[in-house]
């Protein structure tokens, strides 16, 4: 009987809430939707998130004498010596490692020099007069953060420290403890005061309460002059003055700032993953700055720690340093200056080829476009090899995998595919996860031997770079490759491959400590895959019409398609392209295996011409291999086997390429033409390489005008058709 009172009371209840209560649910879970949507929205901009700051007034700028600067160029006379008599050897990457040493040698004999200056009278004083200002400033600025908050909930208390390059008045140390105090007793809580003093602030003082830093010292100046100063590397005595001279120029007119960060502690750091604690506002896939000058990158976020992956080297960062919030989610440099360059996974030249000046930021995550920002893909990329345009079309727009083992012309695809995109403006993206740092080298000089360089960037990290570079590379690239699309433009990106990727990210997952999932492999990888390929759009006339199509790259074992990541893209792409190692050693270049490959996209982003002169070429491609297979257990061959073999043998033949050969869309289609109508059955498969070369120069040079109407018409209409007829009959009288 109790019981039942109980279930009638609660369903009361339950309705009561229901009928008056539940638009105050609505609304409270509605502000709380709209707040974290709104969040998200600002964790996405493109724009960095600017620190915190705010000026006040400046005393007279200090002169700076001919010694200060001598002793600076002094100091690192030496290093640029030897970086001017290292010259042009090849070895990049110890000429790059010699000026960033310079560079940081440079800095630190520069701020040695600025400390002097404001350590001397009458700038000394002056300083300490600034101190109730720099106070009246901070105090307008400091509040309880969200990480305080939850601080305060499991300790209650909350740590406050102020350190100051020398003793404070005892004035200014009873407001700050009077203010701190009055802060925390607004949100129920305890504080635990310290004053502590270090001689390298030079001049000033900063107030930490939590995690959170308001930072008035002449030191910080410093370092945000140092991180202002973009000039190119420092490779000469020139150079180097210029760099003193700007450097020098920012402190005679210094003006005081105060600066809002956040800083949190390293706990331990190993093979490449850093655990952090503080930082309680953090957000996933934003930057962080150690001690040393290194960064990284928030991937893990828990309740007692935080993980991050280190973009350089972890050797020198140590237990116990501070660790910084940079203030904007992990981003690269995007826009035209890239274009003909050799690019790391965050954006920085390994080419030798000079300084990138900077220029606009993307975050590496984006969201993908929209349904209703996206178009129906209908525009052709043509790749100049004929047994893709014809049997495998690609549209603009579109993702379509290249997979195969190892050593099957993936790469080669790839390349050519970029070669053919010269002179239609289209902007290549080549992103090179863990290959050999030779095979970018080469791909590098062909693209430029070919004149394709010009409108390609590459991003390379090779096998030698760490877990997180090739982690974040395809996302780079994909972020440099939306800049061109949402400016309208068209873009071909390509993944070389996503199966070193994937091995990377399940590295990171491993040392991260998240569960492995099937075969080892992190459970979210897919989601990993399907939101970077995802990105690849045909956009709207509305949202700008650009493009990027994706050729992402995936290395299969022993022609196992069915393994986890190779099925994971398949299943995320319109298509794929597979490339048969017995095709391969039997000679046919490209080695595209007919049955395994498809386009989903088909027809639609075809041009009529190649879709009317193809459409049965995959059935009799199909019929000879099951023929020729066939024939291996028999002898007997009536007259339709043999035509049929020998027809599929011509046809073979001429859809085989050489490398760095792509061909015209027109000639494509011409030469299919031909040999489907039957003017090459006279000839054997080996004489098919001169049949074509001939074919091209006959069109080229006596039959301009219909080569023209090939190239311009959309449809091969009757008479076109009988022209076309008609000049093939007289090309073979001719042979």
């Amino acid at each position: 009987m109790e019981i039942q009172y109980v279930i009638i009371n609660f369903l009361i209840l339950a309705l009561i809430l229901f009928i008056f209560g539940r638009k105050t649910v609505r609304r409270i879970f509605g502000d709380r939707r709209v707040r974290i949507e709104q969040e998200l929205n600002e964790a996405e901009a493109i724009e960095n998130l600017p620190e915190e700051e705010e000026t006040f007034e400046a005393f007279s700028a200090p002169e700076i004498s001919d010694d200060c600067v001598n002793e600076a160029a002094a100091a690192v006379s030496e290093k640029i010596e030897q970086i001017e008599q290292f010259g042009e050897r090849e070895c990049r990457e110890v000429h790059r490692e010699m000026i960033a040493d310079a560079r940081i040698e440079l800095f630190e004999e520069m701020k040695a020099q600025v400390a002097k200056i404001f350590s001397a009278s009458p700038y000394y004083e002056k300083i300490r007069e600034l101190d109730s200002v720099v106070l009246d400033n901070i105090l307008t600025k400091i509040k309880i953060t969200p990480g305080d908050m939850a601080y305060l909930k499991h300790k209650d208390i909350l740590y406050v420290t102020i350190t100051s390059a020398y003793p404070l008045s005892p004035e200014l140390m009873d407001r700050i403890e009077k203010a701190a105090t009055e802060l925390v007793d607004t949100v129920g809580g305890k504080i635990s005061l310290w004053f502590l003093e270090d001689s390298s602030l030079i001049g000033g003082f900063k107030l930490r309460i939590g995690d959170t830093v308001y930072d008035g010292t002449i030191s910080e100046e410093l370092y945000q002059f140092r991180k202002s100063l973009t000039r190119d590397p420092i490779e000469n005595t020139d150079a180097a003055g210029e760099l003193i001279k700007e450097f020098f120029d920012k402190a005679k007119n210094f003006n005081p700032h105060v600066h809002v960060y956040q800083l949190g502690r390293v706990m331990t750091v190993s093979d490449g993953i850093c655990w952090m604690d503080g930082l309680a506002d953090i957000m996933y896939g934003e930057v962080i700055e150690f001690e040393c000058g290194e960064r990284g990158m928030v991937l893990d976020i828990q309740q007692n720690r935080i993980g991050c992956v280190i973009f350089g080297e972890y050797e020198h960062i140590e237990s116990g340093s501070r660790v910084r919030r940079v203030g904007r989610i992990a981003s690269v440099p995007v826009g035209e200056n890239l274009l003909g360059r050799v690019v790391d996974a965050l954006g920085n030249p390994i080419d030798g080829e000079g300084y990138l000046p900077p220029s606009e930021r993307r975050p590496i995550e984006f969201k993908a476009p929209a349904i209703l920002e996206r178009s129906p893909v209908s525009r052709p990329l043509h790749t100049g090899i004929k047994a893709i345009d014809a049997l495998v079309p690609i549209g603009k727009g579109q993702r379509e995998l290249i997979i195969g083992d190892r050593q099957t012309g993936k790469t080669a695809i790839a390349v050519d595919t970029i070669i053919n995109q010269k002179g239609k403006n289209t902007v290549c993206i080549y992103v090179a996860i863990g290959q050999k740092e030779t095979l970018v080298a080469e791909i590098r000089d062909r693209l430029k031997s070919h004149g394709a360089l010009d409108y390609t960037t590459i991003i390379a990290v090779p096998a030698s770079g760490s877990a997180a570079l090739q982690y974040i590379a395809p996302f780079s690239g994909a972020a440099m490759a939306e800049y061109f699309m949402y400016a309208g433009r068209d873009v071909l990106i390509v993944y070389d491959d996503l199966s070193k990727h994937a091995v990377a990210y399940r590295e990171l997952s491993l040392l991260l400590h998240r569960p492995s999932g099937r075969e080892a492999y992190p459970g979210d990888i897919f989601y990993l895959h399907s939101r970077l390929l995802e990105r690849a759009a045909n956009l709207s006339a509305e949202a700008g019409g650009g493009s990027m199509t994706a050729l992402p790259i995936i290395e299969t074992q022993a022609g196992d398609i069915s393994a986890y990541i190779p099925t994971n893209v398949i299943s995320i792409t319109d298509g794929q392209i597979f490339l048969d190692s017995e095709l391969f050693n039997e000679g046919q270049r490209p080695a595209v295996n007919v049955g395994l490959s498809v386009s989903r996209v088909g027809g639609a982003a075809q041009r009529k011409l190649m879709k009317q002169v193809s459409g049965d070429l995959r059935t009799r491609l199909a019929q000879y291999r099951e023929l020729k297979e066939f024939m291996q257990f028999g002898s007997d061959i009536d007259d339709a086997t043999m035509k049929a073999l020998s027809s599929g043998a011509l046809l073979t033949e001429a859809l085989k390429q050489g490398r760095y050969s792509p061909v015209d869309d027109s000639l494509q289609a011409l030469l299919i033409f031909a040999v489907s109508e039957g003017f090459a059955d006279s000839l054997s498969p080996a004489d098919m390489a001169q049949f074509e070369e001939r074919l091209y120069r006959y069109f080229k040079y006596e039959r301009k005008e219909l080569l023209e109407k090939l190239e311009t018409g959309n449809k091969l209409d009757s008479k076109t058709k009988s022209e076309l007829l008609a000049a093939l009959k007289e090309f073979k009288a001719g042979l």
